[in-house]
């Protein structure tokens, strides 16, 4: 066997284990996954020192009026949850629909897409990486004709089985470029709802900075140009997680200024946005994303821009 042929088994073995191993998950109660994120949380927390020091990193900078201690415990408390979500992405994608559907405990603000639908506008709905998403992209496209964009994973051998889990309640799935955008537009034209990922940090050149807990973070600026174009409704949706029992689905209304023209205050209004989720619960948002990773001075050049790195 060639070493690219060698590689490709293995990845194809990785594969089959980790679809393998949701499949068992998808069986077993929520309870069940919640105690086994809350005892293997700490230990995330303790042992893995790239996603304890991004979190750290992260709580420091939008928290900085917490003690040292009190940051200790919200990061210990977010990767339990982060490890839940890992642990719960075969409920969402693989459990029988009626037991998912039965996990949603409760739905705030429905009437925001329902209003909306029925004036002839399309929804835009901001999905932060807050509680399980993946539960949230379930409802949505259980209620509603949805759309959202979608990146094959780097294990490509795992495509097929995430496409089928987010797809299998009828989401539509397309690709993040120029040809996704315009299957967005014609989704809100058709008075549809589609989902963002507002807190994703975009490619140079699609996005600008705008404040995010105080501190710039390069924001994308697709929103504001399909709101232009459509004269959509903006909420941000949210699925909560509540310990060992389900989950809860939050509709809010987003910050008035991701209806500005003006890209910088569209993407100040969808930060606000993200910020008032995270109000929800703080330690279901995933702090060990790297948010802050583009800093201002990159862009401008400078020969010490690194210096103003968080990470």
């Amino acid at each position: 066997m060639t070493p690219q042929g060698a590689n490709n088994a293995r990845r194809f073995s990785k594969a089959s284990a980790i679809s393998w191993l949701w499949r068992q998950l998808s069986h077993w109660p929520l309870a069940r996954l919640w105690r086994i994120a809350s005892a293997l949380g700490p230990l995330v927390y303790r042992f893995n020192k790239r996603e304890r020091w991004i979190t750290d990193r992260n709580l420091a900078a939008v928290y900085p009026n917490l003690s040292v201690a009190e940051r200790k415990t919200l990061g210990q408390h977010s990767l339990r949850h982060s490890t839940a979500t890992m642990l719960e992405l075969g409920h969402a994608w693989m459990a029988e629909p009626n037991k998912v559907e039965t996990s949603i405990l409760a739905v705030h603000g429905r009437d925001k897409l329902d209003n909306a639908r029925t004036e002839g506008r399309g929804v835009i709905v901001l999905a932060p990486h807050f509680g399980n998403w993946e539960v949230l992209n379930f409802w949505l496209s259980s209620h509603f004709p949805f759309t959202a964009m979608y990146e094959p994973p780097k294990i490509t051998a795992l495509d097929p089985v995430i496409r089928h889990g987010r797809e299998r309640m009828g989401a539509s799935l397309v690709p993040t470029n120029p040809r996704g955008v315009a299957a967005l537009l014609k989704a809100l034209k058709r008075s549809e709802a589609i989902g963002i990922l507002p807190d994703q940090e975009p490619d140079w050149g699609s996005g600008v900075f705008a404040p995010f807990f105080g501190r710039e973070a390069y924001t994308a600026t697709l929103l504001p140009k399909l709101v232009a174009r459509t004269q959509a409704r903006v909420v941000t949706g949210v699925a909560l997680r509540i310990p060992g029992q389900g989950f809860e689905i939050h509709f809010l209304e987003a910050d008035e200024r991701v209806y500005s023209d003006e890209d910088v205050q569209s993407a100040t209004g969808v930060n606000a946005s993200v910020e008032s989720a995270i109000a929800l619960e703080p330690a279901q948002y995933q702090w060990e994303y790297k948010r802050y990773r583009k800093v201002v001075q990159e862009q401008q050049n400078l020969a010490n821009f690194r210096d103003y790195r968080l990470y």
